[in-house]
């Protein structure tokens, strides 16, 4: 007997509403497991310690990208050169899978690109408003030089301005000859050099252990820096040349990131821009909590340094950019000039 075509359909219609149901949440429940047995995690490192300002940054990253991802996505952290990874040596320690990425210090990242050696430019900045500013604008080239060797630009982290940390008082120029010091680029090696000190450009590693075999009395680093690694222990003297406000620069492999699907990468991206934020806000107050924490660790801070001597390096740091500028290209140059106006 066929069906009265007058009479309302009920009965086959709610079981098709109950099968269409029942598909979207097979559909929904699919991933959902996927994710469960799916779960990603990033190893990542610094040369710095913990609570250095590239310390920080990671952890912040890690914490801010758990948080977006509801802990699909992780960053397990290794501080102060645990894995033996210098800053110059993580993009090669990246690409061949022995890290994710890390938080490397872009002056040691400037053979890879000189672009990458933008702000450990000497006296190019003096405040973090111009720094920051400088950076923005160099971002996009450093976003193509990491790319280019397969790497993914997260987030810059701003370090406090670079000072001259040594085991006597520089009272002026004539006392960079008697400085054995460690530079923390190839710029500022050239610089140093120039200057008059017999610098060495050394990964953090290698100078601490120079420092304890007495055969550094010197460094060139931030009041960050030194204070993480406790420079004062040898080196109770810091002047505040305000040399440069460098950066640190945070990335993955970009396969790594290639590999999340498109909404994890926007938290991911998300996460990074937080981190970059939150370290820049870090910055406002650094400078003043490092000489505190200096101070009552007996060290001597002068500042303003002895003109002579900030003179002196001025002068020897004019071939230096001169030459970074000739291999640079004129995008970076561009920022440069406009920073030298600020």
């Amino acid at each position: 007997m066929l069906p009265d075509p007058h009479l309302p359909m009920r009965y086959p219609a709610k079981r098709i509403r109950a099968i269409l149901v029942l598909a979207a949440l097979v559909l929904w429940a699919a991933p959902a497991k996927a994710q469960v047995t799916s779960q990603i995690t990033w190893r990542m490192t610094t040369e710095y310690p913990q609570n250095n300002i590239s310390g920080i940054g990671l952890t912040t990253f890690a914490d801010r990208v758990a948080a977006r991802t509801n802990g699909f996505v992780t960053v397990t952290n290794a501080f102060d050169n645990e894995l033996k990874i210098s800053s110059g040596e993580m993009p090669r320690a990246t690409l061949d899978g022995r890290i994710a990425g890390g938080d490397a210090f872009a002056g040691a990242l400037s053979g890879l690109d000189p672009v990458l050696g933008l702000s450990t430019l000497p006296f190019l900045v003096q405040s973090a408003d111009v720094a920051r500013a400088a950076n923005s604008r160099a971002r996009p080239l450093y976003e193509k030089a990491l790319a280019a060797r397969g790497l993914k630009l997260l987030y810059l982290t701003i370090w406090p301005a670079t000072g001259l940390w040594s085991d006597r008082s520089l009272a002026g120029a004539d006392d960079l000859p008697k400085l054995n010091l460690r530079a923390y680029d190839a710029n500022s090696n050239e610089v140093m050099r120039a200057a008059g000190a017999n610098a060495q450009f050394l990964p953090m590693d290698a100078a601490l252990a120079g420092l304890k075999e007495h055969r550094l009395n010197a460094f060139l680093t931030s009041g960050d820096g030194g204070a993480g690694r406790k420079l004062w222990d040898f080196l109770p003297y810091f002047t505040a040349i305000n040399y440069a406000m460098p950066v640190s620069i945070a990335f993955v492999r970009n396969e790594a990131f290639a590999a999340l699907s498109e909404p994890l990468q926007r938290e991911v991206l998300a996460a990074a821009a937080e981190t970059e934020q939150s370290q820049f806000a870090l910055l406002a107050n650094r400078r003043s909590e490092n000489y505190a924490r200096m101070r009552d660790n007996g060290v001597r801070i002068a500042e303003p340094a002895p003109p002579s001597l900030v003179a002196a390096l001025r002068a020897a740091a004019t071939g230096a950019i001169a030459a970074w500028e000739t291999q640079a290209g004129s995008d970076a140059v561009a920022i440069v000039e406009w920073a030298r106006q600020q």
